[in-house]
């Protein structure tokens, strides 16, 4: 069918599906079953784990690892060779063992929707999976039902349906026979759609579309696209970039200096090729692994599931949130806000008949029924009998419940106000006075539902008759109504939500709020949260614009109101284009797209499967504090990655550096390649406690990037410095306590390792070091590294290493020279850092590297 199904009769639409009102058989349901396939529109495609294995496996920095492991191995070093293939596999194994538990875990969320359903077979009602429905079935649904297809109404009986997965709209949605003639599934009042459920009424359900061809499965298989890379996959890919080039200047320079000189060739080439092993931050997949993996838990123990370890880091990047407004920023939960009389003042009278009609009103209570019940309590229905009821129906639009108290017996009436103010020629004002509802009080109550509707409240208007002598209610079409006023209903804001997005600005996150509501009601919540909002666009808008002309409303607009999913992907591209890091929260259908668009994509456990398969993070408590916990989280997690990149390639092109110039004129290497391999698996073990440190506050009050130009610019700075210290050393060595080559290599290999670990504890703050104090777990694992270095050339195996012990003066020397390098790098550390920080500076001036929108799954 071309056009949309709700819009065709139901007998057409039978006639097409070769389908009547009593269902298919048995034998034309299994037929179709087996050529259209089952009614399932999630069915997630996973990665063969030998897959994953080798996805990480070609990421350029653990590319490099392996060609560092196989040139040890071809060199006969058959310790390093083992050392870095096990720290590789161990951290991509980890990986990827926690995305799939984190998917199990995803899995099992999955198992609450109902998975019976009631459908017509062989003309008579049976119970089967909703996976067996197939187009041409006729299903029976009543209140609390899921809706497992697509579909229209064949038959209703006050038939209310919760749209809210599709549309974001939290009011119930009135659903009957007919063909619709709107095109937007919102004015679809016949159609049904899979994921929606049944809140009040019954009805009879042609099934026109299942599994992919729902508008809930199109969205599904529009996720099905390949996963791009994720920021910090491309954060990572750049460093490993940087190192490689670093590396190759490095060894080349001393290849060809060395057979410049007449060196022979192969003692040459195996001490170029330690230099680049060295060169290799061996332990960082491990160091990122554990951090993340500890950040993982945290959230766990904060209620949120990871799914993908690197989305801890993404989102502590994202310097944009987009959000759905309900359940976020709202309760997702109806609440009585109002219940205005005549006089636009509430009335308590008003607020009583009606709860007096929720309360005996028969069947499931609706949402606005259980709000006018909670905010009248018992004392407002107290004392009255029933005595009969007209349900609602369409064509009437309202309930009426007969009802008794003190010998009063009344009809009271509630329903659209459009309908009741209609029928009513009186109304009744505070005093209990019955006034002419003449023209002028009509305009007033008009322009009080006007003003209501701008504030996004959804209205209820109350009405009744005396019914003296009544015992049921008669067919005479409630003419003689008594106006009495209007109920006012709201999702009310979260009060949570205005705290929480005060905590994402101070943060440097600008939350933007994505709606399928109403621009009134998406401008009105947000005035009411206290939000910093400007600018709003619509869906009909947005329609009109390219996608430069979007990119360009986006940076100044943070309200976007009846947009459609394919309108919030497009705004999540905009955005991207103009260099943000973005997040997406989302919970419905409707969101999936955004949230897999998105840099990392964030849902809840209440959310349809569709986006919870989308999302990175699936989040247990729909609270943007959480949101807000777990970009600290990301932030720190971030830091103290850095921590280690940054003193790794400083320390260890120091270190190079400072053996590549040396080789050049001392008549010895300046460490064998083993004793340089040790020295860099010392240090990476002293940095194992890096995961589990703390981090600034400047690093967690705003967005972090990979910089690489800071970091190079770093490298640069705090890597000479410590050359210039080993090369006095050098100098003190051989000309003031001339020791032989074995002292040497052993004094200096002393001082190299306790330069190289003493000095993280300056640079891993950027604040004075003795203002910032670090976690336990690194002083134990740094001070344990440092205590095996100092040691080793005193121990017996300390000749088979090539060392040999230094004396006490050469080893007071040593202390000399570390304590004054200490002084110099805490100097010199805030300048290394400048570039950082005036990164963040850019950030928080609004100008963002611009880059290409992508897709990741």
């Amino acid at each position: 069918m071309s056009e949309p199904f709700w819009q065709g009769s139901p007998d057409s639409i039978l006639q097409q599906l070769a389908s009547n009102g009593d269902g298919l058989s048995s034998a034309e349901a299994a037929a179709r079953l087996l050529r259209d396939g089952p009614n399932m529109s999630v069915q997630a495609r996973r990665r063969h784990i030998l897959g994953e294995l080798l996805r990480r496996l070609a990421n350029p920095l653990v590319a490099l690892l392996l060609a560092a492991a196989a040139i040890a191995g071809s060199t006969g070093d058959m310790v390093s060779f083992g050392l870095i293939l096990s720290m590789v596999v161990l951290s991509t194994g980890l990986d990827v063992l926690q995305q799939r538990r984190a998917e199990a875990t995803a899995e099992a969320l999955k198992r609450s929707i109902a998975l019976k359903v009631e459908v017509m077979r062989d003309g008579a009602v049976r119970q089967c999976p909703a996976a067996d429905l197939v187009a041409g079935d006729v299903v029976q649904l009543v209140a609390g039902d899921l809706v497992p297809a697509d579909g229209i109404v064949l038959q209703a009986n006050a038939a209310q349906v919760n749209e809210a997965m599709l549309t974001g709209e939290p009011y119930p949605v009135e659903k009957r026979p007919g063909a619709a003639p709107g095109a937007n599934p919102s004015d679809a009042f016949s159609g049904l759609f899979q994921g929606t459920s049944l809140i009040a009424g019954t009805a009879r359900m042609l099934v026109v579309a299942t599994g992919a061809r729902t508008r809930f499965g199109s969205i599904a298989s529009s996720l099905s696209a390949p996963a791009d890379v994720t920021p910090f996959e491309r954060g990572i890919h750049r460093l490993g970039i940087l190192i490689v080039r670093m590396t190759a200047f490095l060894v080349l320079f001393v290849l060809l200096a060395h057979l410049a000189l007449g060196r022979p060739p192969v003692e040459s080439f195996l001490f170029a090729m330690a230099l680049a092993v060295g060169l290799t931050p061996e332990l960082l997949p491990m160091i990122m692994t554990v951090a993340l993996a500890r950040g993982a838990q945290r959230m766990a123990r904060a209620q949120v599931v990871v799914k993908r370890l690197s989305a801890i880091h993404d989102l502590g990047e994202i310097d944009i949130l987009c959000t759905d407004k309900t359940g976020t920023l709202t309760e997702a939960k109806i609440a009585l806000v109002g219940h205005p009389g005549i006089d636009g003042e509430d009335d308590e009278h008003v607020l009583a008949l009606a709860a007096v009609n929720a309360r005996f009103e028969s069947g499931l209570k609706s949402p606005l029924d259980e709000a006018l019940l909670v905010h009248g309590g018992d004392g407002a229905t107290e004392g009255w009998t029933k005595l009969d009821e007209r349900p609602f129906d369409f064509e009437r639009r309202r309930v009426s419940v007969l009802a008794e108290r003190d010998g009063r017996r009344i009809e009271i009436v509630k329903g659209a106000p459009e309908t009741l103010l209609s029928l009513c020629a009186q109304a009744q004002a505070r005093d209990g006075a019955l006034v002419p509802l003449d023209a002028a009080l009509r305009v007033r109550i008009g322009a009080l539902q006007d003003a209501s509707a701008a504030q996004g409240l959804r209205l209820l208007g109350v009405a009744w008759k005396p019914q003296p002598g009544i015992t049921r209610i008669g067919d005479d079409g409630d003419d003689g109504l008594i106006f009495a006023g209007l109920c006012q209903f709201l999702d009310p804001p979260k009060a949570s939500a205005t705290g929480a997005a005060a905590r994402l600005a101070a943060e440097g996150i600008k939350v933007k709020v994505i709606s399928g509501d109403a621009a009134a009601i998406v401008a009105h919540l947000v005035a009411a949260l206290g939000l910093p909002a400007h600018g709003l666009l619509t869906g009909e808008e947005i329609a009109k614009l390219s996608d430069v002309a979007l990119a360009a409303r986006v940076e100044r607009t943070d309200l976007f109101a009846r947009v459609t999913p394919d309108q919030k992907t497009r705004i999540v591209h905009a955005l991207q284009a103009r260099g943000h890091v973005v997040g997406f929260l989302g919970d419905g259908i409707n969101d999936a797209p955004a949230i897999r668009a998105a840099d990392i994509g964030l849902s809840v456990d209440g959310a349809t499967d569709v986006a919870r398969e989308a999302a990175d993070m699936i989040l247990l408590s729909n609270d943007l504090s959480v949101v807000a916990d777990g970009v600290g989280e990301g932030r720190r997690t971030f830091a103290n990655i850095m921590s280690y990149i940054r003193m790794g390639t400083s320390s260890n092109f120091g270190n190079m550096l400072t053996m590549a110039i040396a080789s050049l004129w001392l008549p010895f290497l300046p460490l064998t390649p083993l004793q340089v391999l040790l020295n860099n698996f010392l240090y990476d073990l002293s940095q194992t406690g890096i995961p589990f440190d703390r981090a600034d506050r400047d690093d967690l009050e705003r967005p972090h990037g990979w910089d690489m130009t800071a970091l190079l610019r770093f490298a640069l700075i705090m890597g000479p410095l410590s050359s210039v210290f080993d090369i006095a050393a050098f100098v003190l060595l051989l000309q003031v306590f001339h020791v032989d080559v074995a002292t040497f290599r052993a004094s200096w290999f002393i001082e190299s390792m306790a330069t190289q670990i003493l000095v993280i504890f300056l640079i891993r703050t950027s604040l004075p070091f003795w203002k910032s104090r670090a976690h336990s777990a690194l002083v134990g694992s740094a001070g344990a590294a440092l205590m095996v270095a100092c040691l080793l050339p005193f121990l017996p195996l300390a000749h088979y290493l090539g060392f040999a012990p230094p004396s006490l003066p050469v080893m007071a020397m040593i202390g000399g020279l570390l304590i004054a390098y200490l002084v110099a790098a805490e100097g010199l550390k805030h300048v290394a850092l400048r570039a950082e920080r005036h990164g963040r500076a850019r950030r928080r001036q609004g100008h963002p590297h611009r880059r290409r929108p992508r897709h990741k799954g």
